[in-house]
């Protein structure tokens, strides 16, 4: 399967197919194999982008710190299955329990532009987040669309709660930019999540026989989310294809069964996944309940279409069961030219410079900070690069506009493979440019453990130990020019390291001179070769000679204030979240004094 379309001019109407899931996981561990929820084991790859919304993810405080410093379990096993398939982590969401991810194939990545993502609290009177809603907007081949992941407040008696909590959503989050402030102001928005709609006027018994005939339009009559839409103003252009699976709340965890707990919860669609189009199509044009979840449109001919809207009774790590539903957005693309286009015309291997060029839209307004990354194909997020360089202006045809930039021996993977290379706009904070994939070849002539090196290797009487520096993989702008001029200079580290018997060999580690001879008796001749590989050291011991590439100062440098930024960030989020529980608590605590004195000055007045 190709990741890659086989042509890049983009039609003029079929918009992406996109996958939205939603799930109350209920602080569970995610389950061994999400493939069947991702459709990846039915689907012929032709969907183009997913959206993951989840609900109460484990936000205890140990693993929201762990979470801080580390990929989310969830995040990561999304990832892990995505990636695969050439899917990369747009951008993502959290909230404590709430989590919106948002994947798409990396070939639509230059089109989707304006990325932001907002997040609202409605817990505790808008103070905390267990409850609330995150989204994440962009512009999608040229047309805005809004992604809202919501966990409203439970229980039957609190439905006018969910009303005033989901309408409080809508007006706090706005975006910057003059396209879409709001999340209604969207071609299109897709509203989902735990909305913990009930089912009303029936009781247990009732729903329970209505779920065992199938006789699902039944209780769809008497969900309140449905009959909502006909009250309230806010749920105006909403719209939700028919119900035609079972409930998927309150289940035992682990089971197929219903609540059986002393509560005996009943059966609900609380779990929900709906759409909203800026303009509604003309009077006459609307459709029926029973025709809705198929296709509704724009004036401007927008349709959107809903292939499937079903459950996932297999997952029982939840009292919830997933929901997905599939939509194809049809709309003519406003946006169909990249705003960079890179060039890779000449075969890459991994033992010699590589040249990539580029070409920079009229309306592009580029950073001193672009960047240009080398990824694997099969990258999980836009930070997962193999390397990078700085996008400088380099000249390389003039009269074409175009710029050319060099990857350096040390900036390649030492390994083969297929590569692609994105642009990343630090402006826009998302990449604008990729190419297909190319491969990098290994050449055969490439370092190796033979027995003719070993003869090479080899001296009569002792042994002889080689530094090496190696040049930082840090790519900068400053470095780049005497870097080249002194790459005319430098062998290979196999040619240095073949120095004759008894001779002492010389190296430069860092600017220092070093010289060193070692002596080995000739009975350790015979030592097993033996290789130690990692990103930045390679030791190889062959007979009795040993060679050591030890990594440049300058790349630790900078690694170690990335890793000090990076942990001081995480401390002081850390110190945010415990400032706010702190607050939380006081504030909690001042009320039940109070209340405590109010109680005791009301006894003394009755007195």
């Amino acid at each position: 399967m190709s990741l890659f379309p086989t042509s890049a001019v983009y039609p003029t109407l079929l918009g992406p197919l996109v996958h939205i899931i939603t799930w109350n996981v209920g602080s569970a561990t995610p389950p061994d194999d999400i493939t069947s929820l991702l459709g990846l084991n039915v689907g012929d790859g032709n969907t183009d982008m997913y959206i993951i919304g989840l609900q109460e993810v484990n936000s205890m405080i140990n693993k929201r710190l762990k979470d801080v410093l580390f990929t989310d379990q969830w995040s990561e096993v999304c990832m892990e299955r995505l990636s695969p398939f050439g899917y990369v982590l747009v951008t993502s969401q959290r909230m404590q329990g709430l989590l919106l991810m948002v994947f798409a194939k990396y070939f639509h990545l230059p089109f989707l532009r304006g990325v932001q993502t907002e997040t609202t609290r409605t817990g505790l009177g808008g103070y905390w987040g267990n409850k609330g809603g995150v989204s994440a907007r962009m512009s999608v081949f040229g047309h805005t669309i809004c992604f809202l992941n919501c966990h409203l407040p439970a229980h039957m008696e609190n439905s006018e709660q969910r009303m005033e909590d989901f309408e409080c959503i809508l007006q706090q989050q706005q975006f910057e930019g003059q396209a879409a402030t709001g999340v209604l102001d969207h071609d299109v928005v897709f509203w989902f999540g735990d909305l913990n709609f009930r089912i009303d006027d029936l009781d247990m018994q009732v729903v329970k026989s209505a779920i065992d005939n199938n006789k699902f339009p039944m209780l769809w009559e008497k969900d309140q989310l449905n009959m909502a839409k006909d009250s309230e103003t806010v749920l105006e252009g909403f719209q939700e294809g028919p119900l035609k699976f079972a409930p998927t709340y309150k289940f035992d965890v682990g089971t197929n069964t219903y609540d059986t707990s002393g509560k005996k919860r009943k059966p609900a669609w609380t779990d929900r996944i709906l759409w909203h189009l800026r303009a509604t199509a003309p009077a006459g044009a609307a459709l029926s309940a029973g025709k809705r979840g198929s296709i509704s449109g724009l004036t401007s001919g927008t349709k959107v279409t809903q292939h499937c809207y079903r459950s996932h009774m297999e997952y029982t790590v939840s009292d919830h069961k997933p929901v997905s539903s599939i939509f194809t957005l049809q709309f003519p693309y406003k946006v169909d030219i990249p705003l960079v286009v890179l060039i890779v015309e000449d075969e890459w291997n991994s033992t010699a410079d590589a040249i990539a060029k580029f070409k920079l839209a009229p309306n592009y307004s580029r950073s001193s900070w672009d960047w240009i990354g080398l990824y694997k194909v099969g990258f999980k997020h836009q930070k997962d690069y193999v390397g990078y360089v700085w996008a400088k202006q380099e000249e390389a045809d003039f009269h074409r506009q175009e710029h050319q930039v060099t990857f350096t021996e040390e900036e390649l993977p030492k390994g083969s493979g297929d590569f692609i290379l994105g642009y990343y706009s630090n402006n826009m904070s998302t990449i604008v440019g990729v190419t297909e994939p190319f491969q990098i070849q290994l050449p055969t002539s490439g370092l190796d453990i033979s027995s003719s090196d070993s003869s090479d290797f080899s001296s009569e009487d002792d042994s002889t130990i080689v530094l090496m520096k190696m040049r930082s993989r840090s790519p900068s702008p400053c470095k780049n020019k005497h870097r080249k001029n002194h790459s005319d200079s430098h062998t290979h580290p196999r040619s240095q390291s073949r120095s004759r018997s008894g001779s002492p060999a010389q190296a430069t580690v860092a600017g220092l001179n070093v010289t060193g001879s070692c002596c080995c008796h000739r009975s350790h001749s015979q030592l097993l070769c033996l290789l130690f590989d990692t990103s930045n050291t390679l030791c190889v011991l062959s007979n009795s000679n040993v060679q050591f590439l030890v990594p440049s100062f300058s790349a630790t440098a900078i690694w170690l204030v990335r890793e000090a930024h990076s942990a001081l960030s995480c401390f002081i989020k850390m110190c945010t979240w415990y400032i706010f529980i702190c607050f939380t608590l006081c504030c909690v605590s001042s009320i039940f004094l109070r209340s405590q004195v109010w109680t005791v000055q009301g006894a003394v007045t009755l007195h």
